[in-house]
C-alpha cells in the first residue's frame, strides 16, 4: 500500500459498519489494515446477502476493500496468543465488541497495552465505555433516535424519520479514524499509546450543532423543517416541472438574484420576505409561491439560469444519477475493483484528496480467511505454528 499511513499496521477487530468503516479510511490511506474476523461465519455483513454479486455481499465488499483479512477463533486460547503476538508488532487495534467482551478474552485495553504500551486501541461502541449505557449495545436506528437527531429529520408535523443513510454508524467510523491519526502523532512525540473511544450515540449527538445551539439559546427544542434550514430562508428543495431541485437563497445577495431570475421583483418589496427573519417568519408562504414559479420550467432550465447568476443551486439526484454524473467521475469517487469471484465491481472512492502523498483505493474486499497464511507469515509465525492454527480450528485460511 502506498500513501501518507504506509507502514501503520492496524488490526482490525471490528464488523458492520462503524468500524470498518474507520478501518477503511485508514486503508485508503495507506495503513495495512488486516481484518481479523471470527470464527465461525466471519463478520455479520457476510450472510446480508442482497443485493450479491456472485453470491458475495455488496454490504461487505463496501466497507472492506483495501483490507487483508485472516480468520481467528478467539475463544480459543491459541488464537488469542496469536492476536497477542500480532499486537506485539502492530501500532493500532480497532474493536467494536460490546464493553466487557474482549476483557474476558483477556484482550481488552488493559491487558494489550501491557504487550505493546505503544499499541493504540481505538474502542467503536454504541455508547462508550463509560456512563449509564455502556453496557448496551449499539445500533445506527437507535443512536439516531437517542441522539435527537430522528426528532429533527423529516416534514413538520409527521412521524420520526432515520437519516436515509447509517449516518451515526459512518459519522462514529470517521470519528474514530480522526482520533487513532491524533492518537498516532502524540505517538511519534512521546512513544506512548492511548485509549481511543467514541460512539454511535456521541456521532449522532454531534449531528445536531445546528439544533443543539437553537436549544442552548432559547430553551426550545426544534422540531423537523423538511429539507428547509432552521435558520436561514429559501434554503430548501423546491419542485420543478420535471423534478426537484435545491436552492439556497439564504444570504440578502442571493435573495435578490433569485428574485430577479424568478422574475418576481415585488416580492423585494414585500414585508413579509425583507429579511431573511422575515422569510423564515413566512417560509410556508414563501415556498408555495416560489414552487408555483418554479413549477412553470423544467429543472435543467432553472439551475442553468439560476447558476449564470450567481445563486446556489442543483438538482437532487438519485444514487444512479450521482454515479454517473461527470464530476463524480472526475473526482474519483466511482472506482473499480476487481473481486475474486464477484468479479468486476464497483464501489466509492475516497473522499480525502492529499496532494504530495495521495490514498487510492486498490484492493477489493477479502474472502474470509484469505490472507490468513500470508498475515501470519508477515508477523513471523513459522510454517508450521500456521498450520497448526489452522489443523487446530484457532484459524481459518480461504
Amino acid at each position: 500500500m502506498s500513501g501518507p499511513l504506509a507502514g501503520v499496521k492496524v488490526l482490525e477487530l471490528a464488523q458492520i459498519m462503524a468500524g470498518p468503516t474507520c478501518g477503511m479510511l485508514l486503508a485508503d490511506l495507506g495503513a495495512d489494515v488486516v481484518k481479523v474476523e471470527r470464527v465461525p461465519g466471519g463478520d455479520d455483513t457476510r450472510r446480508m446477502d442482497h443485493p450479491s454479486i456472485n453470491g458475495e455481499s455488496a454490504a461487505f465488499m463496501a466497507m472492506n476493500r483495501n483490507k487483508r483479512g485472516i480468520a481467528l477463533n478467539l475463544k480459543v486460547p491459541a488464537a488469542q496468543e496469536a492476536l497477542k503476538r500480532m499486537v506485539r508488532k502492530a501500532d493500532v487495534l480497532t474493536e467494536n465488541y460490546r464493553k466487557g467482551a474482549l476483557e474476558r478474552l483477556g484482550l481488552g485495553y488493559e491487558a494489550l497495552k501491557t504487550v505493546n504500551p505503544g499499541l493504540i486501541y481505538c474502542s467503536i461502541s454504541g455508547y462508550g465505555r463509560t456512563g449509564p449505557y455502556a453496557d448496551k449495545g449499539g445500533f445506527d436506528l437507535i443512536a439516531q433516535g437517542m441522539s435527537g437527531l430522528m426528532s429533527v429529520t423529516g416534514e413538520p408535523g409527521g412521524p420520526p424519520v432515520k437519516v436515509g443513510s447509517p449516518v451515526c454508524d459512518i459519522n462514529a467510523g470517521t470519528l474514530a479514524a480522526l482520533g487513532i491519526v491524533t492518537a498516532y502523532v502524540h505517538r511519534l512525540k512521546t512513544g506512548e499509546g492511548q485509549l481511543v473511544d467514541t460512539s454511535l450515540y456521541e456521532a449522532g449527538i454531534q449531528q445536531t450543532y445546528w439544533q443543539s445551539a437553537i436549544y442552548f439559546a432559547t430553551g426550545v427544542a426544534p422540531g423537523p423543517s423538511g429539507s428547509a434550514h432552521i435558520l436561514s430562508a429559501p434554503y430548501q428543495a423546491f419542485r420543478a416541472a420535471d423534478g426537484w431541485l435545491t436552492i439556497g437563497g439564504a444570504n440578502q445577495a442571493n435573495w435578490e438574484r433569485l428574485v430577479r431570475v424568478l422574475g418576481a421583483p415585488e416580492w423585494l418589496a414585500d414585508e413579509r420576505f425583507g429579511t431573511n427573519s422575515e422569510r423564515m417568519r413566512n417560509l410556508l408562504e414563501l415556498t408555495a409561491l416560489m414552487n408555483q414559479k418554479l413549477s412553470t420550467r423544467r429543472v435543467k432550465e432553472w439551475t442553468d439560469a439560476l447558476e449564470a447568476q450567481g445563486v446556489p443551486c442543483g438538482p437532487i439526484h438519485s444514487i444512479a444519477e450521482m454515479a454517473a454524473d461527470p464530476h463524480t467521475g472526475a473526482r474519483e469517487m466511482v472506482v473499480e475493483l476487481q473481486h475474486p469471484r464477484a468479479g468486476a465491481t464497483r464501489a466509492l472512492g475516497l473522499p480525502i484528496k492529499l496532494s504530495a502523498t495521495p490514498g487510492a483505493v486498490t484492493r477489493a474486499a477479502p474472502l474470509l480467511g484469505e490472507h490468513t497464511r500470508e498475515v501470519l507469515a508477515q508477523y513471523q509465525f513459522s510454517a508450521s505454528e500456521i498450520e497448526g492454527l489452522i489443523r487446530s480450528g484457532a484459524a481459518v485460511a480461504a
